[in-house]
């Protein structure tokens, strides 16, 4: 994952909170059990118009997503909205529809741990 791009406007990688810049690449290297540990137990993920409640059903999302399609990512921007909401622009290349996109990754926080999690273009 490239984080060095400047092609948006606001905060930069490093300006992330832990737990951002601990799930993006994890999920990028397909390592579930990093990605998942930075969940709440109770946290909710909003992908492609279906929602997965609890790490269990997160798991289950994060498995299926690493294996549908081979992509890579470049950080595109991201910004903050008050002190619990993110929103993380990537930019995706790969072999799924469209073979390019850009996604936001909008991000709400509870201290260290990500209790929802909602991406869409």
């Amino acid at each position: 994952m490239d984080t060095t791009s400047s092609r948006g406007a606001g905060l930069t990688w490093n300006e992330l909170p832990a737990a951002v810049t601990t799930y993006l690449p994890a999920h990028q290297a397909h390592d579930t059990t990093t990605a998942i540990g930075v969940f709440a137990v109770d946290a909710v993920v909003t992908d492609e118009g279906r929602t997965y409640h609890g790490r269990d059903q997160i798991r289950g999302w994060l498995d299926k997503s690493s294996s549908e399609y081979t992509y890579t990512t470049e950080f595109a921007g991201a910004s903050r909205d008050g002190e619990a909401r993110w929103d993380v622009v990537q930019h995706l290349e790969g072999n799924f529809p469209g073979g390019t996109a850009d996604l936001h990754y909008r991000f709400t926080l509870d201290g260290d741990r990500i209790t929802r999690l909602v991406i869409e273009p």
